[in-house]
């Protein structure tokens, strides 16, 4: 049955329908949030301040604990350091590793992925961390993407890479290791791509999915069942041909890379940052510092899976497990020399290699690396966001940009450990977790 309306209905609908609208356009929520210190990045730290925010954004920055209005909410964080929301440019919220994680592509559909997904992304959001971005999945982390912005879901602000971009047999092709006629042999629209052409289709047929930004895999990996960790998987043509056609459509290239000669050739080829970099030379630092390559070390998992590989028998598959003893303490020593030679660096956990909600870590062994304590901040409030290209909404406490805030029991300026320790979190100005 089709439903007509009159010109005058319709109006009256109208009508009534900015009347339902009213109080959720003129009545904006109001929180003050009573800070005992905030650590705004921008900025010097403050004590004794009272932040102010309405709708999503952050409205006032004032001295002392103003009064707050009858009709506003009060937050007391007092006793707290207040941040930035935090931001984790490396993870995978449709993956966790796990004893079976090698049977689970026979055995989960997209609708077990995204369940699974969905719970990975509260757990992060609840730990501190509003803005990540996922590099690498089955394309279900761009539908995640898309609940999260409508509201359907909580979790943070996702920027997307879709499916990995990678040579067939490479640290990308889901399908080695499995019988050859289990799986259709994958190509450029499941991002398996081999010379320009194909490479070429592959970018743009990810940008077409909804990606955001595009991920390579410039080397071989750890966790993939292929025997190479370590060899450059891509020509510079290919990888240039990548990063031509993913700028020619307003988007980024980030590099997995572990081997030296294939992240020099992705640095060479313009990607914006390179992941893990686990056996980067000097020569590829310098580089790296010449077209201002962003570095996002990773520590946490690099540390996970040696860990697993030492103490935890039949964790891994045998061709992984001689690959992930070596990562760890090889990243740590990695991102130090970077660090101290004034390589850009970037917070990222590869979340996902170890569990959820765990991406505190990555301060501690950022400090292990010798990072003083105001850059590991930095690397995941500002530099982060500036990686992203989001540093005019997050990234900082200024008046204006995005309410994304973080509280923690202690001061991290002088013990970094107190990242570890989240008792508030806020996201475009909804309380997420306050304990």
């Amino acid at each position: 049955m089709k439903v007509f309306f009159t010109a005058q209905k319709r109006m009256r609908l109208l009508h009534l329908c900015g009347w339902m609208l009213f109080p959720a356009i003129f009545f904006a929520q109001t929180t003050y949030l009573y800070c005992g210190r905030i650590i705004p990045v921008s900025g010097p730290v403050q004590s004794g301040v009272t932040i102010v925010v309405e709708n999503k954004r952050i409205a006032r920055i004032e001295n002392g604990y103003s009064k707050a209005p009858a009709n506003a909410t009060v937050v007391d964080l007092k006793s707290q350091t207040l941040l930035p929301g935090l931001i984790d440019c490396h993870v995978h919220f449709e993956f966790e590793q796990n004893r079976n994680s090698y049977n689970e592509r026979f055995t989960q559909n997209d609708a077990d992925i995204a369940y699974h997904a969905a719970v990975y992304a509260r757990r992060t959001l609840e730990s501190g961390f509003t803005t990540v971005r996922d590099l690498g999945g089955t394309g279900v982390n761009i539908a995640l993407r898309n609940a999260i912005n409508t509201g359907w879901v909580a979790g943070p602000r996702i920027i997307t890479a879709g499916k990995a971009l990678s040579i067939t047999g490479g640290h990308g092709d889901p399908t080695t290791g499995a019988r050859w006629d289990l799986f259709d042999i994958p190509g450029p629209e499941m991002g398996i791509a081999d010379g320009p052409d194909e490479c070429r289709a592959a970018v743009r047929n990810q940008i077409k999915r909804g990606a955001d930004c595009i991920k390579v895999c410039a080397t071989g990996g750890v966790l993939s069942l292929a025997r190479d960790g370590r060899l450059p998987h891509y020509s510079s043509e290919e990888l240039e041909t990548i990063v031509k056609t993913a700028r020619d459509l307003g988007v980024d290239v980030a590099a997995h890379a572990h081997g030296d000669e294939g992240m020099r050739r992705a640095v060479e080829a313009g990607v914006v940052s390179i992941e893990h970099g686990t056996f980067m030379s000097d020569a590829t630092m310098d580089a790296m510092i010449q077209h201002g390559t962003w570095y996002v070390p990773t520590l946490t998992a690099g540390f996970a899976v040696s860990d697993s590989a030492k103490n935890a028998p039949g964790f891994f598959p045998e061709v992984v497990r001689v690959k992930a003893l070596e990562i760890g303490p090889q990243i740590q020593a990695t991102a130090a020399r970077a660090y101290k030679k004034g390589v850009k660096i970037a917070f990222g956990t590869d979340a996902g290699v170890f569990p959820h909600g765990k991406n505190n870590l990555e301060f501690v062994y950022m400090a292990q690396a010798g990072m003083k304590n105001t850059d590991i901040l930095r690397s995941a409030t500002l530099d982060a966001a500036t990686l992203l290209h989001l540093q005019d909404k997050i990234g900082t406490i200024e008046i204006g940009k995005l309410a994304d805030l973080v509280a923690v029991e202690g001061n991290p300026l002088d013990d970094i450990q107190a990242m570890t320790r989240v008792a508030f979190v806020m996201k475009d100005g909804k309380v997420i977790l306050q304990k």
